[in-house]
């Protein structure tokens, strides 16, 4: 692959990770907005807003994992890296190529992630059956609102029944998004280093 060529799917890739992480910058605001909300409707109204807390564990894994690849994207993701640091004090080439081996190593493990959840968040989609007739329960009546209420009421959900429950399948799919977008990213930096990422971000071309 060309400079060029490797360049601009780079440049995709960070692009595709910014507008994640302003995703789940969004669902923060609304998360604190219905917190912010449920504490006012506590305090005047002693009538607390049902489900606070299944929305939070719910919106919190959704915000992990909208924002991780940007982690990932600009080096920010938690590690120990005293030893490397030290390694380029003194040995800054072969500190380049143990970081690459790390991204290579961790974009491997994203992968086998990806490749875990694809068929679960398939089969939590499927659980709904929008598109085929569900093996239990009433048949579609052609009235696209209702039927479409009736799948969602069918998905396989988290939370409590009565209180809050959402489908379980967004939040696979967030997964499924976030981890495959994460081995792309880990790939890339292990093909051009890290700081060759850098770089190739500033428009100049790595060392």
């Amino acid at each position: 692959m060309s400079s060029n060529a490797l360049r601009r799917f780079y440049s995709l890739s960070v692009s595709v990770a910014t507008a994640a992480n302003m995703v789940g910058t969004g669902i923060i605001f609304v998360l604190v907005a219905i917190l912010n909300a449920d504490v006012v409707a506590r305090g005047a109204f002693h009538d607390p807003i049902r489900g606070v807390v299944e929305m939070v564990i719910f919106s919190l894994a959704l915000i992990v994992f909208m924002q991780l690849p940007d982690v990932v994207r600009s080096n920010r993701l938690t590690r120990s890296d005293g030893m490397l640091l030290l390694l380029f004090e003194t040995r800054p080439r072969a500190a380049r190529m143990l970081t690459r081996l790390i991204d290579l190593i961790a974009g491997i493990f994203m992968a086998l992630i990806a490749w875990t959840m694809w068929p679960e968040f398939v089969e939590s989609f499927e659980s709904c059956h929008f598109f085929i007739p569900p093996e239990f329960g009433p048949e579609p009546t052609g009235v696209f609102l209702a039927d479409m209420s009736a799948a969602f009421q069918r998905c396989e959900y988290a939370g409590t029944p009565g209180i809050f429950t959402a489908p379980l399948w967004p939040i696979k799919l967030a997964i499924c998004f976030s981890v495959s977008l994460c081995t792309i990213i880990f790939f890339l930096k292990a093909l051009i280093g890290s700081w060759g990422a850098n770089l190739f971000q500033t428009g100049d071309h790595p060392a």
